[in-house]
């Protein structure tokens, strides 16, 4: 079995979910009292949130560098940034260490691909959805990914910060995203990337109106099979 290294803390809320994830994925497979060896290192989600408000991404880019490279040198085989929008600077980081990065947004493509779907709803900060590293990612594989009006990108945006990274799931923000994907579904978009660690917590896929991706179930089921191959 090999070693993951996680970086975590954006949020913590979701980092416990990986965690979770990835030791019940483990066990499933191989029984017994078996689990994951993983090193977490977790990040100020506020120092974070700071650096990418004032797009200081270089600065943003280094803390998980050097994140990364003292997992590596702790002796983690590869490396999983615990959030969509850390993906921005997975490139700066891959750069930095001699082991694998799990790119988040390559292995949600390709269960979309195993769906045939090809057009899908992407949802998340704004910091995510709308530059282009995961986008970009998605097209790659022929997946054309379509992004909420303004008005959406806003509320999502806030309600990532403002409630879900602080575990705050309210049935009023849940209707709301529901709403969002009835209207990127009558867009002709035939799934939708739930392209944020903490929006799963809000709303199961099952309650989606169109097949949802998890992301974070996604991303744990890879560094399992990464870990077990």
């Amino acid at each position: 079995m090999k070693t993951i290294g996680m970086i975590g803390g954006t949020s913590w809320v979701s980092t416990i979910d990986y965690y979770r994830y990835i030791n019940t994925m483990t066990n499933e497979r191989l029984g017994r009292l078996n689990s994951a060896k993983i090193i977490l290192y977790s990040v100020n989600f506020e120092e974070m949130k700071q650096l990418a408000d004032a797009g200081r991404w270089d600065d943003f880019g280094g803390i998980l560098s050097d994140a990364a490279h003292r997992l590596e040198l702790a002796g983690a085989a590869c490396i999983l940034l615990c959030a969509n929008t850390m993906h921005v600077s997975a490139g700066t980081v891959q750069e930095r260490i001699g082991i694998p990065l799990i790119h988040i947004a390559d292995v949600t493509a390709k269960e979309i691909v195993k769906q045939n779907i090809t057009k899908v709803a992407l949802l998340g900060t704004k910091f995510t959805i709308e530059k282009d590293f995961f986008k970009s990612r998605l097209l790659h594989y022929g997946i054309t990914a379509q992004i909420p009006g303004d008005a959406e990108r806003e509320f999502i945006h806030e309600s990532i910060f403002g409630e879900l990274g602080k575990g705050i799931f309210t049935a009023e923000t849940k209707k709301r995203f529901v709403g969002i994907m009835d209207e990127m579904k009558s867009k002709g978009n035939a799934g939708v990337v739930l392209a944020c660690t903490e929006i799963p917590m809000l709303i199961a896929p099952s309650e989606c109106p169109l097949p949802a991706f998890d992301t974070t179930l996604i991303h744990s089921a890879a560094a399992v099979d990464f870990a077990l191959q």
